[in-house]
């Protein structure tokens, strides 16, 4: 079967999202939905490509935003419920947020404290973020509870304190994590927490629970949160980022020149640090069709961007046959954590923006131009 992703009538560099593939991890979603009871709803840090909420939201109840830019995309592009977090508001920001959003977690007891009259006055739900000091995360970037973290109220932080008119927890320390993660958090939520839970009406299990990954123990995950709801009396909410576009397409890219150096090396039209920064950041390998690890294929080459940073670098690929101008290269699995990072860094082609309807065609939905750098500052 010829891979898709090399029809020519997809521009290069583009980011391709395949509405099969969506659909698929969305209707899975529904099952644990129907099956739990609990609400998912859409986390715009880790998927914002508005031109599939027609499809997504026939699926998932909402979004939740991290800022004030992106309830306001929720509400004008989604259009379901919103809710929100961020570590911090600014008064200014909580005039914008109240009227678009119907939850809202704070970060701190004096966030809280601040804001509570107004917020209370809105008729929106208030919530806070709590800390249960349980880690999961492998990666210390992405790693919600770890030491000296500003993220999330701590147990002994409650003790004492006025939670009148709080109705909800959120808490997040999940990074891509499986449903057995999710039951030791819930065992250090409760152990900590469980006092309060009685007393909410909602609790936000926050984002990391790949549930859409092969391998993940759905029924188990079904099994925590049916066991949650029917505890505590509680609205259960998550809000998976990477879940929901997990494996639904690739950054398509092709090879411009060939240089070498101890070594092939493949000079691209995308750029690490621009246009898949967790490369850099992580770091991680991605995952290329077609190519495998350094020496195991006949052509070995070390994969660069063509912006000006000397380790603008994606790593060593070997491939069955050599590479030349032209070739294509294919990173899988790109759709998530990808575009809400990229940048208009050294004035590089910002890649495009297509899905791969479910017929097969190919739809070219944005297209970036010189002006979209240009306006990008002043």
């Amino acid at each position: 079967m010829t891979n898709p992703y090399l029809n020519k009538a997809i521009p290069s560099p583009s980011y391709v999202c395949n509405e099969r593939l969506l659909k698929r991890n969305l209707e899975l979603m529904q099952r644990v939905q129907d099956e739990s009871g609990a609400q998912i709803i859409l986390a715009l840090k880790g998927f914002s490509m508005w031109s599939t909420f027609p499809l997504i939201r026939k699926y998932l109840v909402g979004c939740t935003a991290s800022s004030v830019w992106e309830a306001r995309l929720a509400q004008d592009k989604f259009g379901r419920e919103v809710h929100a977090y961020a570590p911090g508001y600014k008064a200014e920001e909580l005039e914008v947020l109240l009227p678009i959003v119907q939850h809202i977690s704070f970060n701190s007891m004096s966030q809280w404290r601040r804001y509570r009259d107004q917020t209370l006055a809105s008729g929106v739900s208030a919530g806070l973020r709590i800390n249960p000091e349980h880690q999961e995360a492998e990666t210390e970037l992405y790693d919600p509870s770890a030491p000296g973290s500003r993220l999330g109220v701590r147990l002994a932080e409650l003790e004492g304190a006025d939670l009148n008119g709080i109705e909800g927890f959120h808490v997040h320390n999940l990074c891509e994590c499986d449903s057995f993660a999710l039951e030791r958090t819930l065992n250090a939520v409760e152990s900590k927490f469980g006092q309060y839970l009685h007393k909410l009406k909602w609790l936000n299990l926050g984002g990391g629970h790949l549930m859409t990954r092969t391998g993940y123990d759905v029924d188990h995950l079904i099994k925590q949160l049916k066991r949650l709801r029917e505890t505590y009396d509680l609205e259960v909410i998550l809000e998976p980022g990477s879940a929901v576009a997990w494996q639904t397409g690739p950054l398509v890219a092709e090879v411009v020149d060939i240089v070498d150096n101890d070594g092939q090396i493949a000079i691209l039209d995308i750029s690490a640090t621009a246009h898949m920064p967790d490369v850099l950041e992580m770091p991680y390998r991605p995952t290329v069709t077609g190519a495998d690890k350094p020496g195991v294929l006949t052509h070995t080459y070390k994969l660069g961007g063509n912006s000006c940073l000397a380790g603008d670098v994606i790593g060593l690929y070997s491939f069955n046959e050599p590479l030349q101008p032209g070739s294509r290269i294919i990173f899988e699995d790109m759709m998530h954590y990808t575009m809400v990072k990229t940048s208009f860094f050294n004035g590089v082609e910002h890649p495009s923006i297509g899905i791969l309807r479910e017929d097969g065609e190919f739809e070219l939905v944005r297209k970036f131009v010189y002006e979209d750098f240009r306006d990008r500052l002043s």
